[in-house]
């Protein structure tokens, strides 16, 4: 279950913390872009699909940003991040 998975990750960080955790189902890993700066985390993702169907083609078209402020005392060069 996800709060299993969550337990697992907050009881495998040790000494770090979590920050967040983002359901980035649907999206590939080279869609989603992470950048650290101004003392914030922002998570970008894209997704878009073509498909062909007997009355034309259809595109589908999804996209995520969010932004995370680091909490005080926490430098930009301490983030780590995994997919």
């Amino acid at each position: 279950s996800m709060q299993r998975r969550l337990n697992r990750m907050l009881n495998s960080s040790h000494d770090h913390k979590l920050l967040a955790l983002m359901d980035m189902k649907g999206f590939d890993p080279k869609e989603v872009t992470v950048t650290v700066e101004d003392g914030k985390v922002k998570v970008s993702a894209e997704h878009e699909e073509e498909h062909t169907t007997a009355r034309g083609k259809e595109y589908n078209y999804r996209n995520i940003t969010r932004e995370i402020s680091l909490p005080p005392g926490v430098s930009e060069d301490e983030v780590t991040y995994s997919l």
